[in-house]
């Protein structure tokens, strides 16, 4: 089939869009409010866009609380979703106040930063401190600013649990367990791998 994604005239009872585009790595970024208050969000669009310097990206539909933070503050966290994790992870996607500290509200432990003033999830094997650096807006369909952005930020400290670090000095994707949002409710999470090539 051939639909004109413009007008979304696929015809089917779900967008297939985000079902497509899979899997999505889910970044759970972490940010401080202006009155000090811990946000946690998970959001599947996601990704690292740079590797020298490196820096990463989230989308947000609509400027939520992680948006807001990370402009106003200069810095954000994102932590590892996990499967081990990942129970924690959806109660953290439900829209509270500013005011309520996610991570105390799922039971998660905050564990200080080096280099930036958001805690990271002590519970997750890896996070990426990171400095905010730009907003993109993006534009509607009628061609002016909509309700999504691109948050950027680039990666100043990285925390690796040393358990996934394997003999060979390379870590182990499967023992991290990353869980990836596929299309509708569905979810991946990384368990085998295969090589191609030389590893970089």
């Amino acid at each position: 089939m051939f639909y004109d994604a413009v007008a979304n005239s696929h015809g089917l009872q779900y967008d297939p869009f985000k079902a497509l585009v899979a899997p999505r790595p889910i970044g759970w970024i972490s940010t401080l409010g202006k009155n000090g208050v811990v946000n946690l969000a998970p959001y599947s669009f996601f990704n690292a866009v740079s590797e020298n310097p490196h820096y990463l990206m989230f989308g947000s539909g609509g400027r939520k609380d992680s948006q807001i933070n990370a402009e106003e503050t200069g810095e954000f966290v994102c932590s590892l979703a996990t499967y081990p994790l990942r129970e924690a992870v959806g109660k953290t996607s439900m829209a509270v106040s500013p005011d309520v500290d996610e991570m105390a509200l799922v039971g998660l432990t905050p564990a200080a930063s080096h280099l930036v003033s958001p805690p990271r999830v002590k519970e997750s094997p890896v996070a990426f401190e990171c400095k905010y650096y730009k907003t993109i807006t993006l534009p509607g369909l009628d061609g002016e600013p909509g309700d999504n952005a691109i948050i950027l930020g680039q990666v100043v400290g990285i925390h690796i649990d040393d358990e996934m670090i394997e003999p060979d000095q390379t870590v182990d994707v499967t023992k991290l367990k990353p869980i990836a949002r596929l299309g509708y409710r569905d979810y991946a999470v990384v368990d085998s791998v295969f090589s191609v090539g030389d590893k970089k």
